[in-house]
């Protein structure tokens, strides 16, 4: 779907500009890989680092982060919340059955409790610290901590396409979550969650959410 439709009341708020590094990985992409895999159009408004201080954008998003999301009258933070949001929407992300969608929900938690915190204190050392005399030190420990919830992903995952008997949210913020490491060759080292992760980010409405946040950032090629 579009992702800038005018009557649309879905509006997602990221931000104007972010490092190469980070691109691709700016939390509000989890957000459009959601409502790409609904269907749902949307538009975007961007806020720059100055903006999302002052009080109008912290009356949405307390934190002054990204993303915020205006469905209507509600307004969201949190990706995950707002992923959540979307997914007990529709069909296509979240199973019909109770059980189903507890377990969703079970998952959804894992990837942002017990897999993105070993996997943001790796990333914290790698993009940020890289050059502190602490950090050579530091990494191997936070390198261990991240492969020890990776080869327990995988064996909870075993010989299952995805997370659950069948694509869900769960899917959307985990594959998210191990984006973070692309700089490393750790998913790399687990074959099974690896063909897992490959097989999430290259969904079609994957393809076009990433499109669409890395639409922001081309510069205009100008001619000499």
């Amino acid at each position: 779907m579009s992702n800038t439709t005018a009557a649309s009341t879905r509006t997602l708020f990221t931000l104007t500009w972010v490092p190469e590094f980070a691109r691709g990985l700016v939390r509000d992409m989890r957000v459009r890989w959601a409502l790409e895999e609904a269907g749902l159009d949307y538009q975007v408004k961007l806020v720059d680092f100055d903006e999302k201080q002052l009080a109008p954008y912290r009356s949405m998003q307390p934190f002054a982060q990204v993303p915020a999301y205006q469905d209507g009258a509600l307004v969201l933070f949190e990706s995950g919340a707002i992923v959540h949001h979307i997914a007990a929407r529709t069909a296509a992300l979240m199973p019909d059955d109770e059980a189903g969608r507890a377990m969703t929900l079970s998952w959804m938690f894992a990837a942002l409790n017990s897999v993105e915190p070993a996997v943001m204190m790796l990333c914290d050392v790698d993009l940020f610290n890289a050059s502190a005399s602490w950090a050579e030190a530091r990494r191997p420990a936070l390198v261990q901590q991240v492969q020890t919830r990776l080869a327990d992903l995988e064996r909870a995952l075993g010989q299952r396409d995805y997370l659950l008997d069948r694509f869900t949210a769960a899917d959307i913020l985990m594959a998210s979550v191990l984006n973070n490491l692309r700089h490393t060759p750790l998913v790399a080292e687990y074959p099974s969650l690896h063909a897992y992760h490959q097989r999430c980010v290259k969904r079609p409405a994957a393809l076009r959410a990433l499109a669409s946040q890395m639409a922001l950032y081309e510069q205009p090629v100008t001619s000499e």
